[in-house]
């Protein structure tokens, strides 16, 4: 799992982000939002800090699911990764 987290976070690096990050809870906030739901894509949005907010776009398989992207939307701009 160290690997996946670590491929998360490098791709938010490469996008520009420097704010803080960590791989492991960007997994952890995705499981919690997918938890129960049926399959299908879906978008969610997760607010971290005052003016910060992430934007997942995320297909829900029946054992699995794919990371498809990542917006981070800041106060001055966003940041836009691709995970496919």
């Amino acid at each position: 799992m160290k690997a996946l987290y670590n491929h998360i976070e490098s791709c938010i690096k490469a996008s520009g982000y420097m704010g803080p990050i960590s791989g492991e809870e960007v997994y952890e906030d995705i499981c919690e939002e997918i938890e129960d739901k049926e399959d299908g894509s879906y978008i969610f949005m997760c607010k971290k800090e005052d003016q910060i907010f992430f934007e997942y776009k995320i297909d829900v398989m029946e054992d699995e699911f794919n990371l498809g992207y990542l917006i981070i939307h800041t106060p001055k701009q966003k940041y836009e990764i691709q995970f496919d």
